[in-house]
């Protein structure tokens, strides 16, 4: 009993030396992880490259130059609802009302008998034969330019479509209406079924619906079409015009130069944010009404409905100061720019734009600016990443710490957290590694943009592919200074693929605007594209992976070919990507104008 006041006080003395060790080691990692991120800011501010939150928070802007605040309409539906009366607010507004109701009357086979488009009759006699070839009105089975005819008197008689919104297709016919075109063919015997789908065989029909071929009555043969599902354009254009007097009203808000959503931007979290299934739905129809426009040949009317999708992406753009740019508002202004030069190519395919409405897109066209405005998402996400561990407390950050490593059970209480190595490290490290991990990730998150050249317009797949290459080592190290990156780092492959692939949609769109108008001048393609520079066009765009200019050759049918070397950066000939998921195999070979 004597003894342990004298072994009291060395242990006392002991812990005394531990704590002040341990007090030593948190303030020495708290100084050198601040240091380090000081440093890191400054390397960072040299490239351009602000963290600052603050610099990202849009200036107040006059009500009466504000797109969000020209009307009640305009800031109930184009405000995304975060509070329960704003939810409230836009489900009882009946300007444009979404989900829209009671889609356009469509024709659907699966609620009708399959659309017989085509009776095929077939005549062995050689005297029948010679009368009716003299007359152009049949067509020998055996001989491949007829197989031609007959495809191309099917699609005439169905009439063109283009591919919907609301519906499957659009279509310039109405085809409840349509009656069967009758063909003749000459064969010595009547060909089987099988033969006769092998004859038929092709994306035949503007993809309208899978070819059917059946028997039919007194020996002929019925074409149909099944898994059809088309609005007629005049049928759509007519429940469509119910949303004139808004669109209307958006023309006229973004006639105003600002477009600031009213709201507090002091936290990125809880930032206004604008309404993408909103602006996606407007597109969606905008692009749909053109194109019902130009498949009943009105380009006139076709290009205001066009032109209000390219200028729907100025509300995304938050102009004047053109922050904060976010990732999703970013790769909503690239869907909405595809759509719009999707909706351009139809109107080229079809040849259905004048000299007029070409002239005034390819103005529309110079004005995209992809890359800028991803390259924008990128410094605002690294600005509200710093934000998040400049101002998260390190036991917040540890309840994140189910996002991170393996999957595991849901803690419930604190000594299940306690029990995960990710959340004890969280909970016990000094807050000067948060510092050290955050120089880190903003340094690997800043070499993405190194692949980008804004001034020029162009991206470096290589460049790209280095910096993920790096982002990948550094996430494969075992370091303590990953764990918190892998919370926050996003992944941009795509994103950087999408919009590089669409900034080269726009840029050839912009230049087969310039060959049209040169084809309606001199009734052919030019040899080359240099002959279109400066009449038809300024200057001409450059291919935007590596910069070179876009390849281009006229083709034997009196077509072109145009195209991008593409994301691996080889020139394949104009052998377009192949379609695997989605618009297209971005990895693959060229990016060809679709011609």
């Amino acid at each position: 009993m004597n003894q342990s006041p004298k072994l009291l006080k060395p242990l006392l003395i002991l812990v005394a030396v531990i704590g002040i060790a341990v007090a030593i080691f948190y303030l020495e990692e708290d100084w050198r992880g601040k240091h380090a991120w000081n440093v890191c800011k400054c390397t960072l501010a040299a490239k351009g490259l602000i963290v600052n939150w603050s610099q990202y928070i849009p200036r107040p802007v006059p009500d009466d130059q504000n797109f969000f605040t020209a009307s009640s309409n305009i800031l109930i539906r184009f405000h995304r609802a975060q509070t329960p009366a704003e939810t409230a607010a836009a489900t009882q507004s009946r300007w444009l009302p979404l989900p829209f109701p009671n889609y356009p009357p469509a024709f659907e086979t699966t609620k009708t008998k399959p659309l017989v488009v085509a009776e095929l009759t077939f005549l062995p006699s050689a005297k029948a034969a010679g009368a009716l070839a003299r007359n152009n009105q049949a067509a020998n089975f055996d001989d491949p330019a007829a197989r031609i005819r007959v495809l191309e008197r099917i699609e005439t008689n169905v009439g063109r479509s283009l591919p919907g919104v609301h519906t499957k297709r659009v279509s310039e016919l109405q085809l409840s209406n349509l009656v069967p075109v009758q063909i003749t063919l000459l064969a010595n015997a009547q060909p089987a079924i099988s033969d006769l789908e092998n004859f038929l065989s092709s994306d035949l029909i503007t993809n309208l619906g899978r070819v059917h071929i059946e028997a039919g009555d007194g020996g002929t043969m019925q074409v149909s079409l099944t898994d059809v599902q088309a609005a007629a354009a005049a049928d759509y254009l007519k429940w469509s015009d119910q949303f004139l007097p808004a669109f209307d009203e958006i023309r006229e808000a973004l006639k105003r130069p600002c477009a600031i959503l009213p709201g507090d931007y002091s936290n990125p979290h809880t930032m206004p944010i604008a309404n993408f299934v909103a602006l996606r739905a407007v597109a969606q129809t905008l692009s749909q009404r053109a194109a019902c426009h130009l498949l009943l040949q009105d380009p006139g009317a076709a290009l205001p409905e066009t032109s209000l999708i390219h200028d729907l992406c100025r509300i995304l753009q938050k102009p004047p100061m053109g922050k904060p740019e976010t990732m999703v508002e970013a790769m909503i202004n690239v869907a909405i720019t595809g759509l719009y030069v999707d909706t351009m190519a139809d109107g080229l395919r079809l040849h259905a734009w004048q000299g007029p409405q070409l002239a005034a897109c390819q103005e529309q066209l110079k004005e995209i600016d992809l890359p800028f405005w991803l390259v924008q998402a990128f410094h605002m996400d690294l600005a509200e990443t710093v934000y998040n561990y400049e101002t998260t407390p390190a036991d917040k950050f540890a309840d994140l710490s189910t996002l991170v490593g393996p999957p595991r059970e849901t803690a419930t209480n604190t000594w299940d957290r306690l029990r995960d190595p990710v959340y004890r490290y969280l909970r016990l490290a000094p807050r000067g590694w948060m510092y050290l991990t955050l120089a880190s990730l903003a340094t690997i998150e800043a070499k993405p943009m190194e692949s980008f050249d804004v001034q020029h317009l162009t991206f470096s797949p290589r460049a790209f592919d280095k910096a993920e290459h790096a982002i990948g080592r550094f996430y494969a190290q075992r370091s303590p200074f990953r764990i918190l990156g892998e919370i926050s780092w996003p992944d941009y492959a795509k994103a950087v693929k999408v919009t590089a692939r669409n900034q080269t949609l726009a840029n050839e769109a912009q230049i087969v605007c310039a060959l049209e108008r040169y084809r309606m001048t001199d009734s052919e393609y030019p040899a080359s594209l240099d002959v279109l520079v400066p009449q038809f066009i300024e200057k001409l765009p450059p291919d935007v992976i590596g910069g070179q200019p876009l390849h281009y050759r006229r083709t034997e049918d009196g077509k072109f070919l145009l195209y991008s070397v593409g994301w691996n950066e080889i020139d394949d000939g104009g052998k377009a990507a192949s379609k695997k998921d989605g618009p297209g195999d971005f990895q693959g070979q060229d990016w060809v104008w679709p011609n």
